[in-house]
């Protein structure tokens, strides 16, 4: 499986070019699974703690605006976060997109950050501890949207119901990249499947910086293969999911709670 991670800009003026850009690396390297940030196609709302209804509609269309252009990135599915208001409340919903099937949501981030630059509890409500496999471009996918990551036993048991992938869509900061990079290789060590996560980029108008660096981490050694970075924004790598499969019999996957 062919799978690019990627950092886009949040800033909106340098979003339209970057776009462009992915389109035409994805073409070029016909990729299966592409992985955006979290909720990439408006302002990152929670930089403020002043919560905005109006502002959380406006970024719910922009998402379906932006959705209804993922077919610029066939063949590939698609995965990322988007915010919706499901049963009356504001959510970050994990989806993906395949061709012919438009978007499908998948999980609700559970675990919620509430300070500087990050007051996500402020903005939207918590969704339910719900962690199941989703079959995506023949591949079993698990997420796990940013602060999730540092919850591992989810990590563990999406390897124990047999994923190929657990995705990390994120959003976070220049300050923190060591530790997010430590976390993706533990959950690729716990769960035995490939840990890939994309990250938004660059600082914005309303005082963001974020860190970029998307990665891909293998299943067995949670071994990075790979980065993104500011003068090389994507990647794709051609991966074997059998490697997942093998690393379900190894240590420490095989050892019994």
């Amino acid at each position: 499986m062919k799978i690019t991670v990627c950092e886009l800009p949040n800033e909106p003026s340098k979003f339209s070019d970057a776009w462009a850009s992915l389109v035409q690396h994805v073409d070029d390297n016909q990729s299966d699974l592409v992985l955006l940030p979290e909720m990439p196609f408006y302002r990152w709302l929670a930089q403020s703690r002043e919560v905005d209804p109006v502002e959380w509609r406006r970024a719910v269309e922009a998402h379906e605006e932006w959705i209804g252009r993922l077919g610029e990135l066939r063949p590939a599915a698609v995965i990322s976060s988007r915010p919706v208001v499901s049963d009356g409340a504001r959510r970050n919903a994990g989806f993906y997109w395949e061709p012919g099937a438009g978007a499908v949501d998948v999980h609700e981030k559970r675990y919620l950050p509430d300070e500087p630059g990050f007051w996500e509890a402020s903005w939207y409500e918590r969704g339910p501890a719900t962690f199941s496999l989703a079959t995506i471009a023949d591949a079993s996918v698990g997420f796990l949207i940013c602060t999730e990551l540092w919850f591992s036993h989810h990590a563990r048991e999406y390897g124990e119901q047999g994923a190929h992938i657990i995705v990390c869509p994120r959003a976070t900061p220049t300050a923190k990249l060591s530790k997010w990079l430590a976390g993706g290789q533990t959950a690729a060590v716990v769960s035995g499947a490939f840990c890939i996560s994309s990250n938004l980029a660059g600082r914005t108008s309303e005082g963001g910086d974020f860190a970029g660096v998307g990665w891909i981490a293998e299943p067995d050694q949670g071994i990075i293969l790979g980065m993104t970075s500011t003068d090389n924004p994507f990647l794709t790598l051609d991966v074997d999911l059998a490697d997942a499969v093998r690393a379900k019999s190894t240590y420490p996957r095989y050892v019994e709670e």
